[in-house]
This record gives structure tokens, sequence and C-alpha cells, in this order.
């Protein structure tokens, strides 16, 4: 059971940006505990009607009132320094905590805490761990960056020592994580708002390794050259795994896809055969995935059969290569992929489905990583029958950039493939109508609101 004593000198938390994934998993569970938790968001979301649904207050908008009542004031890293509740609590000397460092004393409370990080695939390996966890009835405490249908949220309460968390890179808020395990998945070029470059990225991730205690676990992608540099800074064990890397301690050999590209592969621990394994969802970079979450769970004493059955159990989080339903014959997909490697690879599931033609209706997210990787956004949607990009969905920037989606429209077209630009998204729809035919597949694509547009096509 997780020790909440050093939380309990706050009674009353109110935290600004409540209807974040993140934030609305850390609120419910402060709810659970016992504690009075009260919040506020810019927008309403179903996030914030399932938190009012819980009984915890969420102003639409600022709630000074709250503030001044509140022992703690938890925030966003998306919330800006000027927010007048942040002034607010300044001004009553009510001390301000970051969600990154409160998420941090959480996992201090739990003996296991399980870490999954890397630049991409940290929900579904969070997701597949979790998923594994609850098979074994290991009565886990978990968040999860997406919505989760075996806990039916993004987080879940357990009565065990063990909280399997979601830990992501961006402005290093790993660091105040307190991991026993750590999963690094890979190591890519993203954040560059923030990191500038990939030596400061590999930098902040050898920090990351060094947070584990000598008894820890470090998994690592046996793959990833990066992992494996920043894995010699590690004082605790580290296992790895991989399928191009024969002296990984996990490895995929005889993988094969049927016609929904779902894999069946065997897994060889340390060259002897552990199982064949088969997944319920597409891509080879999802039998990565699957490598890792084996790796934890065989190093934490799951039974073998309760880990193939929970991965095979397992269809995806929220957003992940999800299907959303059939227009007319047209098969319809949605996915949060916004970096050119998680473009690439959901590009390469679909690759192993059978279909017509695809169609991919990409939105950019952050004016700074399509600037950054504009030639690589272009090169990634290549693979794909028809690519339309929509406008960049700003998130927490302005665009000081002078960048549009026109200019990944150009870029495209300089490798040899048409593209074409719709800002609007009822337009969106009625040109997909018009044009898709049965056995195509359509994908929207990106971080933001993209995903509205499939239930939009669904609509009679």
């Amino acid at each position: 059971m997780a020790n909440i004593e050093e939380l309990k000198k706050y009674n009353h938390i109110h935290m600004i940006g409540i209807g974040g994934i993140s934030m609305s998993g850390i609120a419910e569970i402060l709810n659970f505990w016992g504690f009075k938790v009260t919040g506020s968001d810019t927008t309403k979301s179903e996030v914030t009607d399932k938190l009012l649904s819980q009984g915890i207050p969420v102003v639409i908008g600022h709630d000074l009132e709250n503030v001044a009542k509140a022992d703690l004031v938890v925030y966003s890293a998306a919330v800006k320094d000027t927010d007048p509740e942040l002034s607010k609590a300044r001004s009553l000397n009510i001390p301000i905590i970051t969600r990154g460092t409160f998420l941090g004393q959480i996992t201090r409370a739990f003996s296991n805490s399980i870490c999954v990080s890397g630049t991409h695939g940290k929900t579904t390996t969070t997701s597949m761990i979790s998923v594994c966890f609850l098979e074994a009835h290991k009565d886990p405490s978990i968040q999860v960056g997406a919505f989760l249908k075996q806990i039916d949220g993004n987080y879940r309460v357990g009565a065990s020592e063990y909280f399997i968390i979601e830990a992501c890179e961006y402005v290093e808020s790993y660091l105040k994580l307190f991991p026993k395990t750590e999963v690094i998945l890979n190591i890519d070029n993203d954040h560059l708002d923030y990191f500038k470059n990939i030596d400061n990225i590999v930098t902040s991730f050898k920090k990351y390794v060094k947070l584990l205690p000598a008894d820890g676990l470090l998994v690592i992608n046996g793959d990833d050259f990066r992992c494996k540099e920043v894995a010699r800074e590690c004082k605790a064990r580290v296992i790895t795994f991989g399928i191009d890397n024969d002296h990984a301690n996990y490895i995929a050999r005889n993988i094969k896809f049927d016609k929904n590209g779902f894999s069946s592969f065997d897994v060889y621990y340390n060259n002897f055969f552990w199982g064949t394994v088969k997944l319920s969802i597409p891509g080879i970079h999802n039998v990565l995935n699957a490598l890792s979450c084996i790796a934890v769970c065989n190093y934490y004493g799951l039974e073998r059969d309760e880990i193939k059955d929970a991965l095979y159990k397992y269809t995806g989080a929220h957003r992940r290569f999800e299907y959303v339903g059939t227009y007319k014959g047209v098969n319809i997909y949605d996915d949060y992929g916004h970096h050119p490697t998680e473009i690439s690879a959901t590009a390469s599931a679909l690759k192993q489905k059978q279909y017509r033609q695809s169609w991919v209706i990409f939105q950019p997210h952050t004016y700074s990583r399509t600037k950054n990787l504009l030639g690589d956004f272009a090169r990634s949607l290549l693979s794909f029958d028809n690519i339309i990009v929509t406008d960049i969905y700003a998130a927490r920037e302005d665009n000081t950039f002078n960048i549009s989606s026109k200019d990944l429209i150009k870029e495209i077209e300089k490798l040899g493939k048409k593209a074409i630009y719709i800002s609007d998204f009822p337009d969106i729809v009625t040109y997909i109508r018009e044009r898709a035919m049965p056995n195509d597949i359509v994908l929207t694509l990106g971080a933001g609101t993209v995903t509205n547009i499939g239930p939009m096509i669904l609509e009679q």
C-alpha cells in the first residue's frame, strides 16, 4: 500500500489545468486517498465532466476563491507564470508546485514505481505492462497518458506497492520521479523547443538513469545506440530487448503479420525459447514495445501465460492506431503520432494491413516541431497514397517560427508526391466522402483536434 504520510500535511489541494490527462489522473488519485481537491481549466471537456461526476469541483476559467482556501497549489507546464491563480497563491504565501514535482512526491509513496519513458511508445508500453499486472492480480496503481479501457480511464488506484507510470521527458519532468524500475524505449529528436538538440536529450536521459537505486532495474532497447550509451551511466541491473541485436536479453524472432497487421513472434530470453506471443495491435514497433513489457513482467515474477494472455487481450490505448468506424465500406482509424518516427512506424503498421488505398489527414503539432523537423515530416508521409495536411495545432506556442502547413505541402511536393492543404474540418469530411472508396483506409493523424474528423465522417 502507498505510504501517503508525507502528503497529509496538505488537506486541500487546488490544481490549475486540472483537465490535462496527467493532472486529472493525479486529481482522482488524491480524491480517492481522501484529500479535498479543487481545480480549474480554460476549457470544458470530457475530462472535466468526469472529474465533476466524481465530486471534484472544477471551474472553467479562473478560481481565485478555492486558491485562497488551498494548502497547496499544483499547476501544469502549460500554465503561464503570469496566471492570475498563481499570482494569487504567491500573494497569500500558499505553496505552489509543478505537476511533475508533485507527481514525483506521489511516486515516492510507492516502493515499486515502474516508470516507462522514451521518445515514442510510452503510452502503449505503460498500457501493456498495466494490463499484464492487472491480469496477474497485482492490484497496481496506474497513470497512463491516454484512456485505457481496462481501467475505464487514464488512472487506477490500487492497494499494492506497484505504481506503473508513463514518464515524460518534456521539460525533464521525469527527473522529479522516484523510480525503482525504468524502461527506456528509444531516444530520438523531439521537444526541441526545450532541449534544442539531441545531445541535450541524451544528457537528460543520463541524469534520469542515475535516479535508479543500486537494487533497481533498467530495461532498454538494445537496438538503439543512444539507449546503450545512456545505460552505461546506470548503477542498477540492466536488461536489454531487441529485434536486430542478437546480444539482447529478450529477442523477437520469426515475426509474422496477419491480414490486420497484427504480429506473432517467438521470444527468446538469453537465447532460450521463452514462448510464442500474439498481439492484437499492428506494427513492428509494437513488437519492441511488447518485448520491453515482457522483460519487466518476467523480472517481477508474473507467470508466462498471464503475460501472453494479457498481451493478446490488449487491443490498444485510445488514439493509438484506433479503429473509429466504417463509412460506406471505408475504414477509419485515428492515431496520436505527431513526430516523424511515430508517423513512419504507423505508416509501416498500415502497410501490413490489406486495403485498396490509404488516405492520411495530418495535423502538425506545434510550430517549433514542424519547423525543426520539416523535411523529416515530409519523408515520413510519403508512403500514404493520398495526403491531406490541415493547419498546425499550436498547443502551448505562438507562431514566432514563420511556418505553416503550406510549407510542409511544398516539402512533400519537392519529393515528388502530391499533397493538398485543407484548413476547415467540414471541407476535409466532404473531400473524403466524395473520393474514398470501399476497402480504403482513412487515418487521422496528430496530437491535436484532428481526432474529431473521424466521427464527423461517420455522421450520417
